[in-house]
């Protein structure tokens, strides 16, 4: 089933999150190679594609996992969460309707 996981970024964690970013990353990339990954990617926290200082607000990823405790323990794991860049992580499941 696919899981909707969305980090949310606490305040002025623009550094810890670029020295992370390599390991979050690397995550997500098997994910990818193993099939499991929709989508994944930052929110900008102002209207821009490269918020530059400004940061983000937080993070979204749609990835398959067997169930949701398997979902929750994989975000837990997350450099994110390490490096103390979410504040809080949300994990639902997600049905995909479109495209």
């Amino acid at each position: 089933m696919w899981y909707l996981i969305e980090g949310h970024d606490g305040p002025d964690v623009l550094p810890k999150r670029l020295a992370a970013r390599p390991a979050h990353v690397g995550r997500l990339t098997a994910l990818r190679d193993a099939g499991r990954l929709m989508l994944a990617g930052p929110c900008p926290a102002i209207d821009a594609e490269d918020p530059g200082p400004a940061g983000f607000s937080g993070s979204l990823i749609v990835a398959e996992f067997g169930s949701l405790e398997e979902a929750r323990a994989w975000a837990d794991a997350d450099p994110y969460i390490e490096a103390g860049v979410y504040e809080r992580v949300d994990v639902r499941p997600f049905k995909r309707v479109l495209p």
